[in-house]
């Protein structure tokens, strides 16, 4: 089962929503990446990786990191300060520039 949070710029309010399950994939029969997710129990069974989002804390960019293929520095900018979307507490706004996220005690979504 899987739990969502939202964090929340403590400055300008932006909004970041995660999965504490990321995008789990497998590999079809035409060698092409699948995502399964919950209640998909027989695919998830076949999952081989993980597409974690992430947040780049210097230009704001979104992107996804493949646990098969990590990287560490943003595919926007080059900067090395980035973050799972899921652990986000504390960290700044890469949006405003002056707020740190904060968990959003109101949103815990459940899948």
């Amino acid at each position: 089962m899987a739990q969502g949070v939202r964090f929340v710029c403590s400055r300008c309010h932006r909004a970041i929503e995660a999965w504490s399950d990321g995008n789990p994939y497998y590999i079809d029969e035409n060698g092409r990446k699948r995502y399964a997710y919950h209640p998909d129990h027989e695919n998830l069974a076949r999952c081989v990786g993980n597409d974690s989002p992430y947040l780049c804390l210097a230009c704001g960019g979104e992107f996804k990191v493949d646990s098969r293929a990590p990287i560490v520095k943003c595919p926007s900018c080059g900067a090395s300060d980035i973050a799972e979307t899921r652990h986000l507490t504390g960290r700044p706004c890469p949006y405003c520039n002056e707020g740190t996220f904060k968990v959003d005690p109101q949103w815990r979504p459940i899948s």
